[in-house]
């Protein structure tokens, strides 16, 4: 049965909208959920039945049931696509019209358009941003003249969310699927080049039987689009504690449509605190001490380096989310502190970095370009050096301890903040000079439930700092949604268990909105 159409809903005109949820474009959507969708319910399962088994102590470790996998020497995912042979800087935004054209003259290599971290995934913002990508594939968004335009990769949100906008059967489709489906489906009609994407990147993936999904879903999708196999390519983040255990396998699963892993580190911090934070001795005192050079981070990403160089894949380093401000001072301190940043991921192996705002791009990329000269990459640098057992990634070590109250309130106020930017719809907000998105709110709420478990923090402590940071929050915008975002950050930190996301009970709660498409 044909598509039943609705009003649309946001501030984009009909016939933008319409030529976005097209007939053909809805029916390759309802292809996908029917053949995938079932498919989603028993990996969520998996993750907390998992999750549940490492809170009571099971242990975390490589599997062995994959062994001969990472054994074997002589399998490696397929060469670079088009596109994708130098990512020494890549810039990663919401996927909005300015962004976009941010990008299209920042000088980075690559542009990801983050629907997942960077974006409060209201079906406006969705509607925005899938129509900003097609403004790019239809040409009516271009480089300006002496501009080259980077390569374009798609992060679809998560597993654990639903697009409750478009139904199928009364049914929400998965919101990965409706990310990953419109971009493919309208990319496809309109490349311009024989093997030229379309190219994701892929947030959230916890072992590799969620990577086989995603290569089974890249396959149907080829084949039905009419791409060559292998045309489609993905980027995987490696920011669950589970996925680093399982590196290898991910590549080798996604092989034909493997491009690489990126380290994410604070997702990854939020994903060990998930993981392994109800144990004693795993309390981190504060982010900010939780830098790239620790001895549990550094056994993590020279782990990364090691697998993805073996398998010909690019090891992309971590995110630089600081902002010029022009105060020249400040400026020259956070030049400074990138410069030896990218320093020290090219001296480790990297063959690039992921930067969170245009004005820092010009300067990772001359980092970059001095470590790397004329060269793409450096997977020839297989770091054999690298020797990591479980217990290097799992021990936190120095981190331990009990934080101040000045930590306490200022990681409690920038989830309030961050909660009152996103439900205003805003996921990558510049926040004390640092683009912030959901990762950094997920790690601050789920280290506050760390401290208040372990008594690290006590409870009237924090509920008192929780009332005058909502009144600081009030009273410095009268706009501001402090109720809302204080009830997200309760309902998200103060439980006796942590909550999987905050994203998943607060988009249904907070960003409302009618259907805007169903189909039978």
């Amino acid at each position: 049965m044909p598509p039943t159409t609705l009003a649309p809903t946001g501030a984009q005109a009909s016939q933008d909208t319409d030529a976005l949820l097209t007939p053909a474009a809805l029916s390759f959507l309802a292809e996908l959920h029917t053949a995938f969708a079932h498919r989603r319910t028993p990996l969520l399962e998996e993750r907390r039945t998992r999750s549940a088994l490492l809170a009571r102590g099971a242990p975390l470790d490589f599997l062995p049931a994959t062994q001969a996998v990472r054994q074997d020497r002589t399998w490696h995912i397929a060469p670079p696509a088009p596109g994708l042979a130098d990512r020494r800087t890549e810039l990663t935004t919401p996927p909005t019209r300015a962004a976009a054209k941010a990008a299209l003259t920042s000088g980075a290599q690559l542009w990801t358009a983050d629907f997942e971290d960077a974006t409060s995934p209201s079906w406006p913002n969705i509607l925005t941003g899938h129509l900003t990508l097609l403004d790019l594939v239809e040409g009516r968004l271009t480089a300006p003249e002496g501009h080259t335009a980077p390569t374009v990769a798609v992060r679809p949100r998560g597993w654990h969310l639903t697009e409750r906008h478009l139904l199928v059967d009364g049914d929400p489709l998965p919101a990965p699927l409706a990310d990953f489906g419109l971009y493919a489906f309208h990319r496809a009609r309109r490349r311009t080049a024989p093997a030229d994407g379309p190219y994701f990147s892929l947030p959230k993936l916890e072992n590799h039987r969620e990577a086989r999904l995603w290569n089974e879903i890249f396959t149907f999708a080829e084949r039905t689009l009419g791409l060559a196999h292998g045309t489609i390519r993905a980027t995987v983040l490696i920011e669950t504690v589970t996925a680093a255990f399982e590196m290898d396998e991910i590549l080798y699963e996604l092989r034909d449509h493997a491009a690489g892993l990126t380290a994410a580190r604070w997702d990854y911090l939020f994903s060990l605190v998930k993981t392994v934070g109800h144990r004693p001795g795993t309390v981190l005192t504060d982010r900010s001490r939780a830098v790239m050079t620790a001895p549990y981070l550094r056994a993590w990403t020279d782990l990364l380096v090691r697998t993805a160089h073996r398998r010909g894949a690019h090891a992309i380093g971590g995110l630089t989310a600081q902002v010029l401000t022009g105060d020249p001072a400040a400026d020259e301190a956070v030049c400074a502190a990138v410069r030896r940043d990218k320093e020290r991921e090219a001296e480790e192996g990297f063959d690039g970095s992921w930067v969170a705002h245009p004005s820092l791009v010009p300067l990772a990329r001359a980092a970059w370009d001095t470590a790397l000269g004329a060269r793409p990459h450096q997977l020839e640098r297989t770091r054999d050096d690298v020797h990591v057992t479980p217990a290097d990634l799992l021990r936190t070590g120095r981190d331990h301890g009990r934080p101040g109250t000045e930590t306490v309130r200022a990681t409690l106020a920038l989830c309030l903040r961050y909660y009152d930017a996103w439900l205003r719809g805003d996921g990558a907000p510049v926040l004390d000079g640092v683009v912030e998105d959901t990762s950094g709110a997920e790690i601050c709420r789920a280290q506050i439930w760390q401290w208040l478990r372990h008594g690290a923090v006590d409870r009237p402590t924090v509920l008192s700092l929780l009332d005058s940071e909502t009144a600081a929050l009030a009273a410095a915008d009268p706009a501001a949604r402090h109720r809302e975002a204080r009830d997200i950050f309760v309902r998200g930190a103060l439980g006796p268990e942590l909550p999987e996301f905050f994203t998943t009970e607060a988009s249904a709660r907070h960003l409302t909105g009618p259907v805007a498409r169903h189909w039978t």
